[in-house]
């Protein structure tokens, strides 16, 4: 007896199993350091569990329409205008978590043998949905001398007859890259001129340290052509109630909400509610997890770069720095992995091997810094013990 082979196309998050193992070492009795999970520490805004507490209360536990309660597709809509996207609750639909909505998204708009241009390093699971949608994963680099932005000029390298889609990430998991406004506009022009739809990732949309929040659907022409996928996880520290949803031209909406139908049925409709009083509500919260996000960013920035080794850019967005630690491993003979693996079991700091997110991963590490600054501390100091006695070198 054998599992379907469709199920061999489906990769994995390196993040879990990286907790796993730290899980493990902190029932033998080792205090770890977590930062592994790419989870915001600040709890979800009092208004937002109240909401959900009170649709509780009033039995809003009954199935919800396919598509999302109206009251939170209406709120989406007009939430999207802070990004500059025109949309209407008939381009929205909502779901369990944007991962169902990545799901979806792929398998609507991906043909056997349609390739894919797919950012690297980059979210695991956008190759998986690619294959499991019978495409062909085509990655793209990232411009490392601009702190990760999309390498426009090697996309359009990239784009052949057969291409379909783009997906983008901005902010960018793992590297906390941005896009210029002149990148989105090329890119733009990309999709126009080769007829391509892009899968716009803006799940860390909020969490940019530039005040800015911008989305490649908001300029001309990109609507009808861009199925925006979000979430409420990053931004109001939802992670845990799974709420996500889509946004896409309402002739894909509808067949979409057909696919979701024969899977998920609906999304639970307390936790919507929860999702309206998270967009109508006060968003300070919001504003103060980056604002303390911006100063943990900067003090795990500066203590990696102190250390004899490993280079670290700034990040523009989300909460991940991403260093370039491929001159300690020239020097250890370690790969990527080996050293996430020994400073997880020699020194207790749990982070990613840059590989986990693809081949141009190697050589650098994921740190998610959305942790108490004293855990950064706690980690610093760790990391600069187990780099010293790997290479013999300290801070510098």
């Amino acid at each position: 007896m054998r599992s379907a082979t469709r199920l061999d196309l489906l990769g994995t998050e390196q993040a879990y199993l990286v907790l796993g193992a730290a899980r493990r070492l902190e029932a033998a009795g080792h205090k770890v350091v977590h930062l592994e999970i790419g989870e915001p520490d600040m709890p979800t805004p009092p208004h937002v569990v109240e909401a959900g507490i009170r649709a509780l209360r009033d039995g809003l536990t009954r199935y919800a329409l396919a598509a999302g309660v109206p009251e939170l597709r209406d709120a989406i809509a007009h939430s999207l205008a802070a990004r500059g996207v025109h949309a209407a609750a008939e381009n929205v639909i909502v779901t369990p978590g944007a991962k169902p909505m990545l799901f979806a998204a792929a398998l609507a708009l991906i043909q056997p043998g349609d390739e894919v241009l797919t950012p690297d390093p980059g979210f695991p699971i956008y190759e998986s949905v690619v294959r499991f949608a019978g495409g062909r994963p085509v990655y793209y680099p990232l411009d490392e001398s601009r702190a990760f932005a999309p390498d426009v000029a090697a996309i359009a390298d990239r784009i052949t007859p057969r291409t379909r889609v783009i997906i983008l990430n901005l902010p960018h998991n793992p590297t906390g890259g941005v896009a210029a406004p002149d990148d989105l506009t090329r890119l733009a022009a990309l999709a126009r001129q080769h007829d391509l739809w892009v899968i716009s990732d803006e799940v860390y949309g909020q969490v940019r340290y530039d005040g800015k929040w911008d989305s490649i659907a908001a300029l001309p022409g990109m609507a009808e052509r861009t199925c925006i996928v979000d979430g409420f996880s990053k931004a109001y520290s939802m992670t845990g109630w799974r709420l996500g949803y889509g946004v896409m031209p309402k002739w894909l909406a509808d067949p979409v909400t057909t696919l979701l139908i024969n899977n998920i049925s609906c999304t639970a409709t307390f936790v919507q509610y929860a999702g309206v009083a998270a967009l109508t509500g006060p968003q300070d919260a919001v504003k103060r997890m980056v604002s303390g996000l911006r100063g943990k960013r900067d003090q795990l920035v500066r203590g990696l770069n102190a250390i004899e080794g490993i280079t670290c850019a700034t990040p523009a967005g989300a909460f991940y720095c991403f260093p370039d630690v491929s001159g300690l491993l020239e020097r250890t003979g370690l790969t990527s992995e080996s050293f996430a693996e020994r400073l997880l079991e020699d020194a207790h700091v749990a982070v990613l091997a840059g590989s986990a997110f693809g081949p141009g991963g190697k050589g650098h590490l994921r740190m998610c810094y959305a942790t108490d600054p004293a855990l950064i501390d706690l980690a610093l100091q760790r990391i600069r013990t187990f780099v010293g006695s790997l290479a013999g070198v300290g801070a510098r």
